[in-house]
């Protein structure tokens, strides 16, 4: 009766420190990224993750404008924004490449406009998560 009460109490404790994306198999500890989710992408895991794409892609298009410096000679032009999902969910501009000045801000505004989202996980915390861009022009 002892050791099956001490099992239980190991069990239940066992269940209550469990947290998505971490694994234990022996000595082995294992922590998978898991990526931001965009607001009203649900389902599995890939599942969340196509949506997420597939709403990024729909952002970028619908709020996407041409700069009113725009010119014939700007087009094929590409800029790659790079950025991260921070802690809180919400978008933060690391890197801006290519490109004039101009385009590149109607990149970064277009970015920035990202809605807040639930933020990615690392072992259980939230977890900055870095993406790159391209913008053609």
């Amino acid at each position: 009766m002892k050791n099956l009460l001490l099992l239980v109490v190991f069990l239940i404790s066992g269940m209550s420190f469990a947290q998505d994306g971490v694994s234990v198999s022996g000595n082995t500890v294992s922590m998978r990224e898991i990526p931001p989710t965009w607001p009203g992408c649900t389902g599995s895991e890939l599942k969340k993750k196509n949506c997420f794409n597939q709403k990024l892609a729909q952002h970028i298009g619908k709020n996407f404008k041409f700069p009113k410096e725009y010119k014939e000679e700007d087009k094929a032009t590409k800029v790659i924004v790079t950025f991260i999902i921070n802690e809180e969910g919400k978008p933060e501009i690391k890197e801006v490449t290519g490109g004039k000045p101009y385009l590149q801000e109607e990149a970064k505004r277009n970015i920035l406009q990202i809605p807040e989202m639930k933020p990615g996980m690392l072992g259980g915390k939230p977890r900055a998560i870095q993406y790159k861009v391209p913008f053609n022009f």
